[in-house]
């Protein structure tokens, strides 16, 4: 026993490590871009850490998670500048600069962005699923009637 040595080192993942892995796998599938969560209800929402303070800027709530991603690419591109880690770095340009660095400005202009992407996104959905449900269903068309109208008494039930 005196010149066995025992190696403590097991190539093994130990427990905390798989908890760790398992974590950071299912972060990947939920946060697909950095600086973005997403609510229970389904709205993706952005928000970014004022530098050297606690307070946050809130960059706004939005129906995809691209809007978001570009909201907080716009914020942290304004507080960090060009230096910082964006989800698109491509997209961001220096002349485009700020000139009244608030925490109010920067979220105007970062919601301001998100808001464009999201309508954006928006449209190109509807657009994309219109021409689908068109192609699929050319036969098969259903209008849907207009609530705010008052109904004619012709097509009245009461005959």
């Amino acid at each position: 026993m005196d010149g066995e040595v025992y190696s403590a080192v097991d190539s093994s993942p130990t427990a905390t490590e798989k908890r760790k892995q398992r974590h950071q796998n299912q972060l990947q599938k939920e946060r697909p871009y950095r600086g973005i969560r997403m609510r229970k209800w389904g709205k993706w929402v952005a928000e970014i850490r004022e530098p050297n303070k606690r307070s946050r800027i809130w960059l706004g709530s939005y129906t995809t998670p691209l809007a978001a991603a570009r909201a907080y690419d716009t914020a942290v591109f304004y507080l960090r500048g060009p230096t910082a880690r964006l989800n698109f770095p491509e997209l961001m340009f220096e002349e485009d600069q700020l000139h009244d660095m608030s925490a109010a400005s920067i979220r105007k202009r970062a919601t301001e962005v998100g808001a464009r992407v999201d309508a954006i996104e928006i449209s190109l959905h509807a657009s994309n699923s219109n021409s689908n449900s068109n192609s699929n269903s050319s036969t098969h068309t259903s209008e849907k009637p207009d609530l705010n109208e008052y109904p004619s008494p012709e097509s009245s039930d009461h005959d």
